[in-house]
């Protein structure tokens, strides 16, 4: 077994013995694999599957059917660009598609260095100061091409 399959064995052993006595673990176990791990890998299912008596599928579709579970690790800087229709009805789209310009990005995409992962949400609670988006967990609004370049300025990407 090499390196990483040993760090995945041990992080869902080490989720389901704190969580698989609670009620309804799935979620929470996955949460603190993805926590620990920065995704759920595929390699990591079928040892909740089978910690919890469930199938591969059931596990695996709840995984694909949350936006928030990444089945690959992100990238350094996690860019969500709210979709909602708040920030849409104040030109969140050209926005858009200025990040996936200059990303050289589409939604669900990480640049090849492994710098920045861009990901369409669809509501971060910011509609007054639209258009919105974080990165990393930092809320940022009325958010312009200008005002993008200044956040992005040392991510190291391309202009």
């Amino acid at each position: 077994m090499n390196d990483e399959a040993e760090k995945i064995r041990l992080c869902v052993a080490s989720a389901v013995q704190k969580l698989a006595g609670e009620p309804g673990p799935l979620l929470e176990i996955l949460h603190a694999v993805q926590h620990e791990l920065g995704c759920v890998p595929a390699e990591a299912v079928p040892q909740i599957a089978n910690a919890l008596n469930l199938s591969r599928a059931e596990v695996h579709g709840v995984v694909s059917f949350y936006h928030h579970f990444r089945e690959h690790a992100p990238g350094r800087y996690v860019v969500q660009l709210c979709r909602a229709e708040a920030c849409q009805s104040m030109n969140a789209r050209a926005l858009e598609e200025f990040v996936r310009a200059r990303l050289h990005l589409n939604f669900g995409e990480t640049t090849p260095d492994g710098r920045v992962t861009l990901e369409p949400v669809y509501c971060l609670g910011n509609c007054a100061c639209a258009p919105a988006m974080m990165v990393n967990g930092e809320l940022h609004g009325r958010v312009t091409p200008e005002r993008f370049g200044e956040i992005a300025k040392d991510w190291g990407v391309a202009p």
